[in-house]
């Protein structure tokens, strides 16, 4: 078994001390969290996982000026002396941007003055840092490069962005990439459907199976019918789905009556997967077949159960349209589930997987759904994003991401009941002008990726049902928020 030993700095808050419980050990090839046991006591952190080899540290760490967000290290051996957390966190984040903007900057990307500037004073800085070791001044020094480092990554992300754009709109003007959001009835009266028309040049219909077959063998297409119609008498393109969501909330009440019974699962779950691709295979072309299949917990399914599903739930949806474009959902992407208990798949693998299988994947869609705890992930800077949007590209399939991220920290009542804000803080915290400002900078750097074919918000209002807490675009009393507006000018600048 591998052990690490980190100790944490002088005057830490106490508020700080549970997030300590987040921090795991993680590496490989596709830089995925271990399964990770975790004691914060006495100043330090021991990890230790069944991974004996050699790894990195992710850890949470506020972040003056960047929130409250997870961060890595460099790669570290296992030994028996203790490492400094504040400072391989520092380490970390300088390696990573030096090593981004060298990379970048070798593709053709020119970097401003003051991004070099930038860059070289947070490695001066943290040279600084480790000459005067573990001291007050060393701990102030470390602080300030990590400061610098993620200062330095915003800046960096912004030049690709608005370079990448400038290459991309000169060639090509404005961009096919598709801007959806998930559809609930809000559109169908007041304001909702205008607002929502004027935003997004795709519309995603929400076949969600348990609101579709409540009751066994009785389907009730009323709904997914009148949003369906009201798209199409938009002239808005639409993709459906997922049709089988695999969470607790989303799946029908009575299958638990079929729990440990894979077959008669299986059955059910093709019955109603060819049911909803035959009632509209004529008027929808695009299926978002599963989400949150990798990282899902329920009816005592095992990983390889969930992927058998996945895969039979591909094979309903060819027999009943051999035509059809197929999405499979990705949560958690990051893998945070991975360090909690040991897992056959990583997010990445079972994608991978799932590609190599033969089910004629058409694209991948993953949750970057930041500070929501359960199914969410938790906040981390441009940087990290970009990063993994390039580590999925490599399975050679187009990307869907799925943005959402938290306008209040208070209880929604409409949302999954086992989910809830929490899991960092970006910038400030969850609030309407952190929200509005996270859509404009994430979902601007989804829409620059060359290989992202569409970017979907989690889902449109808050007072209909959804998923993710607080993460609509209109409150739960019918008002736009601030991001309805931000994601409306990144239609405007950048798309047809």
């Amino acid at each position: 078994m591998g052990t690490m030993t980190f100790h944490l700095p002088p005057g830490l808050p106490p508020e700080a001390a549970p997030e300590m419980e987040r921090c795991c050990l993680g590496g490989g090839p596709d830089n995925m969290p271990w399964p990770t046991e975790t004691v914060a006591s006495n100043g330090q952190v021991t990890l230790r996982t069944p991974i004996d080899e050699s790894g990195y540290l992710v850890a949470p760490w506020k972040v003056n000026g960047a929130g409250l967000l997870m961060g890595t290290s460099a790669t570290l051996m296992e030994r028996p002396a203790p490492y400094e957390l504040l400072f391989e966190l520092a380490r970390g984040k300088v390696n990573q941007v030096r090593n981004q903007a060298a990379e970048w900057a070798n593709g053709g990307l020119a970097l401003p003055d003051d991004l070099r500037r930038l860059i070289h004073d947070a490695t001066l800085t943290f040279g600084r840092a480790v000459c005067r070791g573990e001291t007050l001044e060393g701990n102030a020094l470390a602080r300030e490069a990590l400061e610098l480092g993620y200062r330095a990554a915003d800046s960096l992300v912004a030049a690709y962005r608005g370079q990448v754009f400038h290459i991309r709109h000169t060639h090509q003007g404005p961009l096919e990439t598709a801007l959806s959001c998930r559809l609930d009835a809000s559109v169908l009266a007041g304001d909702g459907g205008a607002a929502l028309r004027q935003t997004f040049n795709r519309v995603t219909l929400p076949l969600s199976w348990h609101s579709v077959e409540g009751e066994e063998t009785v389907y009730n297409w009323t709904q997914a019918d009148r949003l369906l119609e009201w798209a199409e008498a938009n002239e808005l393109e639409v993709t459906a789905g997922p049709l089988i969501d695999f969470s607790s909330a989303q799946l029908p009440a009575w299958l638990w009556l079929w729990e440990h019974d894979v077959h008669s699962i299986a059955t059910f779950l093709r019955r109603f997967v060819e049911a909803a691709v035959r009632r509209y295979r004529a008027r929808i072309r695009r299926w978002q077949l599963t989400a949150a299949g990798n990282w899902a917990s329920v009816l005592s399914l095992s990983e390889p159960e969930l992927m058998a599903l996945t895969l039979q739930a591909g094979d309903a949806a060819r027999q009943a349209d051999n035509a059809l474009e197929m999405v499979i959902g990705i949560a958690q992407p990051w893998g945070e589930y991975m360090a909690l208990s040991e897992h056959q798949y990583s997010p990445f693998l079972f994608a991978d997987n799932l590609i190599r299988s033969g089910l004629n994947v058409a694209g991948l869609d993953l949750e970057v759904v930041m500070g929501v705890q359960g199914r969410g992930s938790y906040c981390r800077d441009l940087l990290d994003l970009s990063r993994l949007l390039d580590l999925y590209a490599l399975l050679g399939v187009p990307l869907q991401v799925t943005l959402g991220h938290p306008s209040s920290p208070r209880l929604d009542p409409e949302a999954d009941p086992e989910l809830a804000v929490g899991q960092g803080a970006w910038r400030g915290g969850p609030s309407a002008e952190a929200q509005a400002e996270w859509a404009r900078q994430y979902g601007e750097l989804a829409l620059c990726k060359p290989y992202v074919q569409a970017v979907q918000w989690a889902h449109f209002s808050d007072g209909q049902p959804h998923v993710f807490p607080n993460c609509g675009l209109i409150d739960r009393g019918g008002q736009a928020k601030p991001a309805l507006a931000a994601v409306r000018r990144l239609r405007e600048e950048h798309l047809q």
